[in-house]
């Protein structure tokens, strides 16, 4: 009987190795996850090797331990297909295999992976945060002292947000840069997400530093909302018995050609559910204090934020 039929690989092909480290005693075939790797092609990139090996070994090893019955595993075959349904009958805009990523606290972890630098000297660049499902590449560039306010919500409480973007290495403001705004507005809702009261682009835009690095517009104070509650990851949460809330945030992503950019999100200090964000973005530099503004007409409240780039080369402690 050829090694195949046994489910038992020779080790031989696919560059994988001859020895196959014994595992202890189970009544589990030891073998079988190593022969499910074995058989990836030649043609497999290094990188998809390494991905997809580690994502097998898991997978199975998990199985194995929680002893995953055929019911569980038909549930979760069922909520992977639920979750590309609502995607498609959306048409294409409820991503939920984003959100499920991040409730799990995934995206988080993988954005620290590609993000995190940790200077060598006593400052450090602003943190990142996770993208989040709700960033749109065709916000209009607007003129610095403008707002993104194209659509008054009832109880929206306007506030200038201003400050300076600086490099982490010299400390001089960064000419050039762009500073890209995203919000929800005062109900909770994205522009897309609510038709009926905001028009395209509605709490976006960009804004260009000039020489100073500077940055200044009218937004709104930030507002908590909820996941949606009749999906997949609503589903999920519940089985954890977890909240579905947001703390108020704003979303920023800033760039310039010659420098690291910085996705990430501002978080009031006074909001309830910092501690307990249901997708785990929440940074100690990341939390700001609204502060009442007077003299201005335009706004009731001030929040001053810098923003502190990597230069592109810059790599920071070696770990």
């Amino acid at each position: 009987m050829s090694p195949s039929a046994t489910g038992v690989s020779n080790g031989a092909s696919n560059g994988a190795s001859k020895d196959v480290p014994k595992s202890k005693a189970s009544r589990f075939n030891p073998e079988f996850t190593q022969h499910v790797l074995d058989i990836m092609g030649p043609k497999t990139t290094e990188r998809n090797r390494v991905v997809l090996s580690s994502l097998i070994r898991h997978l199975h090893d998990f199985s194995r331990e929680v002893e995953l019955s055929i019911d569980e595993w038909m549930a979760g075959v069922h909520f992977v297909n639920a979750v590309g349904r609502i995607y498609a009958e959306s048409g294409q805009t409820r991503n939920e295999a984003h959100r499920i990523s991040d409730i799990l606290g995934l995206e988080t972890l993988v954005d620290e992976i590609a993000h995190k630098i940790v200077s060598d000297t006593d400052t450090d660049p602003t943190s990142s945060a996770i993208l989040g499902p709700f960033w749109s590449p065709n916000a209009p560039f607007r003129e610095n002292g403008s707002t993104i306010i194209q659509d008054p919500a009832p109880g929206g409480r306007v506030c200038l947000m201003h400050g300076v973007i600086s490099d982490l290495v010299t400390g001089k403001p960064i000419k050039g840069a762009v500073f890209d705004i995203w919000q929800a507005s005062s109900n909770g809702k994205y522009d897309f997400q609510d038709p009926q009261n905001q028009t395209p682009n509605n709490l976006r835009g960009k804004f260009t530093t000039g020489e100073d690095g500077k940055y200044w517009f009218y937004c709104y104070h930030p507002t908590a909302y909820s996941l949606p509650t009749d999906g997949p990851s609503y589903q999920l949460l519940t089985m954890m018995d977890r909240h579905p809330m947001r703390p108020a945030h704003i979303h920023i992503m800033v760039t310039h050609p010659d420098y690291k950019g910085c996705t990430t999100q501002l978080y009031p200090k006074n909001d309830p559910w910092l501690a307990t964000d249901t997708v785990f973005a929440v940074k100690d530099d990341l939390v700001v204090d609204f502060k009442p503004l007077k003299g201005d007409d335009k706004a009731e409240l001030e929040l001053d934020y810098n923003v502190i780039l990597a230069p592109g080369n810059y790599t920071g402690k070696a770990f």
